[in-house]
């Protein structure tokens, strides 16, 4: 039977991953407001140059450190190993965003053990937060600890939500579901980056987030730090989510019930 990493061990991990999502951070910043090389990987779902650079400087520096670990990366970049070890990247979530020199977008770095997230680290390089978490350590906003909101009631709360790339060809497509939302909560934002608004959850800005036809790099770190902050992660239907499940509900666990009957109708 193998031994779960050590607390020791996860800090070692969340040093490292918060290293390189900072370089990779840097990277982006740096290519921010450039001329960017746009290619599309569907109708509407495009890719830049930075989002390679990023992504094969992060998976560059973990093969050097980590060789035996296995790597599942937005951009293509995929290691299959026996290890229990698992790195779970998006190298620029919110390139819409980022390539429309919109600023709202991050870098994204999860590690996995026999498919548990064990470390997150999500860097905001346009306000240089680092959120981080460990499991069992917590949740942190630049080594400071955050939780999420005490906020108990739906129609005062600030929620989240995205729409997929599939919006205008998909029937399961978000709409119904965001026009719902907004007659009961407070408000809704539609920011571009689900990593970012599943941080913000954590650290309290926003009440509750939802959204449909994500990938696993787009929640497999800030899932964890939504839980370690305090708050609950589920499907729409309340059932256990996996980061390869095509819809998401994460509260701050006050407001999750009543989310889920305004989703769901049940």
């Amino acid at each position: 039977m193998r031994k779960h990493p050590t607390k020791q061990e996860i800090r070692e991990l969340l040093r490292f991953s918060a290293g390189i999502a900072r370089e990779a951070g840097a990277v982006l910043k740096k290519g921010f407001h450039q001329h960017l090389s746009v290619k599309y990987k569907g109708r509407i779902d495009p890719v830049t140059q930075f989002d390679l650079k990023a992504e094969k400087l992060i998976t560059s520096q973990i093969r050097k450190r980590y060789p035996t670990h296995a790597i599942l990366a937005e951009e293509g970049t995929a290691v299959e190993s026996e290890s229990p070890y698992r790195w779970v990247i998006d190298p620029l979530d919110g390139t819409v965003n980022y390539a429309h020199g919109f600023p709202m977008y991050c870098v994204s770095i999860a590690v996995e053990y026999e498919t548990e997230a064990i470390v997150a680290a999500v860097y905001d390089p346009e306000r240089d937060e680092m959120f981080s978490a460990g499991l069992g350590l917590g949740s942190k906003l630049n080594d400071r600890k955050i939780s999420v909101s005490s906020e108990r009631r739906l129609e005062r709360s600030l929620l989240a939500t995205g729409f997929s790339y599939k919006v205008s060809t998909d029937r399961r497509n978000n709409l119904g579901l965001f026009a719902r939302m907004v007659k009961t909560a407070q408000a809704v934002r539609r920011p571009g980056s689900a990593a970012l608004d599943l941080c913000w959850l954590a650290a309290g800005r926003i009440d509750g987030f939802w959204e449909l036809q994500l990938h696993p790099w787009d929640t497999a770190a800030a899932r964890l730090l939504v839980t370690e902050a305090g708050g609950r992660v589920t499907r729409m239907n309340g059932r256990p989510y996996s980061i390869f499940d095509k819809d998401i509900l994460a509260t701050n666990g006050h407001i999750h019930r009543r989310m889920r009957r305004v989703l769901t109708g049940k």
